[in-house]
Order: structure tokens, then C-alpha cells, then sequence
């Protein structure tokens, strides 16, 4: 069945009460303003893997003899796949004797299989081939994608609620990550009193730097407030992704902070564009 964007989330928001009541897989968020058609489903038939599409580069830095298949980027824990002995890094060739093509197809290939069956999985590993035996299983919950493979995640079945108490709920914020740069942030959005905290009108307030990353390298600091990446003016982390996916070519560049209410010009080097281009897309679960 076919739903709205806003139907979808309404639906979310009416029935979050703890982030822990949702499944195994956390959507990557849309870009700003973008508008699409989510499929729900119920149930279904699952391995336990995220995957993305191989592209040329990757193709060539797996030693991959054509480009196809789909790379593991996750696998969960105690799920048909790793229980089969998939590894992240893996790239899916072959399922069940068919040649594996991209994520569409193979999410066609796993949804079409009846759970509890068994089925031969072609992956390639450390420029060697392999075959490994996985037992399909049956996902529990309701699975909701969107139409281009944007999102992907599962609502387990939620049991019954206990009579809530007369209590004030807080007003919560939603943080995103930002794999490319390796920052958690939070838009500032709506949050005119927050900006004004900080002394901007818009931007990305850092709330984590993942160590080691390049963001750190550069003297990204928790606290700081991401106003521009390049020229380019950023409101959300989405858009900080999506601003470095049109540097590809730069592997140096200029990311603005505001600290202490001062902007600072920080300069940020990808030290390995192909791997960290590849975290900031969003994979698809199988």
C-alpha cells in the first residue's frame, strides 16, 4: 500500500513514545523539503543486512572483476546473515544462482524468498570469491520504505500501552549524523532562542565529534555552530552532506564555525573521499 509523507509521520509521531520502541534499522533523513511515496508492509522476508550499490570506484578499489553486486555496510546482529557468516565489507554477487545486479533486485531476490528457506549466498571477500548458506527469515513488525530507497526501517509490533500519568512531556530534539564529516548535530531551525544563545540565525550546532574524523583533525569542537561548508551556506546535517557530496572533487576545504560567537574559517582535508562519500549514503535493508 501506498501512503503520503505526511501520513507516514503522522502515524510515527502518534505512536513514539520511547526511540527504543522502533526497529532495526534508523532511517537516513530526507533532505530538506523533499517529497516522496512510502510503501508499508507487514511483515516479510529478511536476511539482515544493509547494502549500497557498487559503483566504478569501489568496484576497482575491491579488485571486482565487473560492477555489480551490492556492498555490506551492516549487518545485524544474531540476523540470518551474520549468523551465515556475512561480514561488513562483503560484496553480495550471486544469491540463490542469480547474478545480483543493485539493491532493487536484491531486495526483490530476498523478498520473494518464503522465510525458513535456505539459499546460497555468493559474496566476495578480500579479492576472493566465496559461497555461504543463510536461512531466510521473517521480519517481525511492519517494514516502511520510500519509493527510491531513501528510507528503509522496520516498526516492531508494539505491545499494549499502560495508562500514561499526568505528566509534562518534554519538547525533544532530533540530532543527525554526519558520517562525511564525523559530527553529530542539531539544526537550530525553529529554535530562534537557541540561535540567539550562540549568536547566528542559522546553522548546524555540534553536539558530538566522532574521534579521529575529519572534523576533529581540524579542531571541530562540540559546541560550535556549522554555518557554511565552502561557500555554501548549511542549516541541517543533511545539508552538510549533501554540500560535501559536490566536493568530491576537493579533497581540501574551508568549514565556517561560529565559537564564542565569532565566525572561524577551519580548514578540513578528506584524507579517503571514496569510503567516506560511500557512509553518507543511505543503504538499503535486506
Amino acid at each position: 500500500m501506498k501512503v503520503n509523507l505526511a501520513v507516514v509521520l503522522a502515524c510515527m509521531a502518534a505512536s513514539v513514545v520511547s526511540t527504543a520502541a522502533f526497529g532495526q534499522a534508523t532511517p537516513a533523513p530526507r533532505a530538506h523539503g523533499a517529497a516522496g511515496t512510502y510503501v508499508v508492509q507487514r511483515g516479510g522476508s529478511y536476511i539482515g543486512i544493509g547494502v549500497v550499490d557498487i559503483t566504478a570506484d569501489r568496484a576497482k578499489a575491491l579488485n571486482l572483476k565487473e560492477e555489480r553486486g551490492v556492498e555490506v555496510t551492516s549487518v545485524v546482529e544474531d540476523g540470518p546473515a551474520a549468523k551465515a557468516g556475512v561480514k561488513e565489507g562483503d560484496v553480495v554477487l550471486d544469491y540463490n544462482g542469480q547474478a545480483v545486479q543493485g539493491t532493487e533486485q536484491f531486495q526483490r531476490l530476498v523478498r520473494e524468498t518464503p522465510p525458513g528457506r535456505q539459499v546460497k549466498v555468493g559474496i566476495w571477500r578480500n579479492g576472493a570469491a566465496q559461497t555461504l548458506t543463510a536461512t531466510v527469515g521473517e521480519r517481525k513488525g511492519t517494514v516502511i520504505t520510500s519509493d527510491d530507497g531513501g528510507w528503509n526501517f522496520t516498526v516492531p509490533p508494539i505491545p499494549p500501552m499502560p495508562p500514561m500519568p499526568n505528566i509534562e512531556i518534554p519538547r525533544f530534539s532530533m540530532a543527525y549524523q554526519s558520517p562525511m564529516l564525523g559530527i553529530e548535530g542539531e539544526s537550530l531551525e525553529s529554535q530562534e532562542q537557541l540561535a540567539d544563545f550562540f549568536g547566528v540565525k542559522e546553522g548546524v550546532l555540534v553536539k558530538a565529534v566522532k574521534h579521529n574524523s575529519a572534523a576533529e583533525k581540524a579542531g571541530i569542537k562540540a559546541g560550535d555552530v556549522i554555518v557554511k561548508v565552502d561557500d555554501s551556506k548549511v542549516g541541517s546535517s543533511s545539508e552538510i552532506t549533501r554540500t560535501l557530496r559536490g566536493l568530491r572533487s576537493k579533497k581540501t576545504f574551508t568549514v565556517t564555525v561560529v565559537r564564542n560567537k565569532k565566525e572561524m574559517p577551519l580548514t578540513v582535508t578528506m584524507e579517503d573521499r571514496g569510503s567516506i562519500i560511500r557512509a553518507g549514503v543511505a543503504t538499503v535493508q535486506c
